[in-house]
């Protein structure tokens, strides 16, 4: 059972890189490519670096970084953007954490 965060996936602005776990690769292709398509347009507009990650209760969470150096982040327009990621992404994030407490955490799954 995991305790810590776990990193679902992540595109870094810096580097122009995305990253996807692949703990997750039994997820299908198409969450799988609009998980990377998220990410990277989230950090295209925005800057930093953006990961989808859950906590130790299988919560799946936005977390961002930035270099302290970096003017050009764009602070207003990230938190704008991350309320409306999970408004119109509520349903896949909600698929998302069932997933992982059931197949990652184990848990029984309840409808």
């Amino acid at each position: 059972m995991y305790s810590d965060k776990v990193v679902l996936c992540g595109s870094n602005a810096y580097e122009q890189k995305y990253y996807f776990n692949k703990e997750f690769d039994k997820l299908p292709d198409s969450i799988k490519d609009e998980l990377h398509i998220m990410c990277v347009m989230f950090t295209a507009d925005v800057g930093g670096i953006m990961m989808l990650v859950y906590d130790g209760k299988g919560n799946l969470n936005i977390e961002i970084e930035t270099d302290e150096m970096d003017l050009l982040f764009d602070e207003i327009g990230c938190g704008l953007k991350i309320k409306r990621i999970q408004q119109d992404k509520r349903e896949l994030f909600e698929a998302l954490e069932m997933f992982y407490k059931v197949f990652v955490l184990g848990e029984d799954c309840e409808v």
